[in-house]
């Protein structure tokens, strides 16, 4: 049986408090504030061609789909 990767992560969003939240091999992006952080989203999505999904936690990350 094939495995088929339905999307993938591009990058990871999260304010510095919520930095330890986050790691691994994908680029992340620190946000002062949750403001800063749903802005370099918005744009990191557009400049992407992708989504980006709030985790609620002071994450987001941006997958294409």
């Amino acid at each position: 049986m094939a495995v088929e990767l339905k999307g993938e992560i591009l990058a990871v969003v999260a304010t510095r408090d919520s930095s330890n939240k986050v790691g691994g091999g994908l680029p992340i992006f620190l946000a002062e504030d949750e403001e800063e952080r749903q802005k370099l989203g918005l744009i990191l999505s557009r400049a992407l061609n992708a989504v980006a999904h709030d985790l609620e936690n002071g994450v987001l990350i941006i997958v294409r789909h």
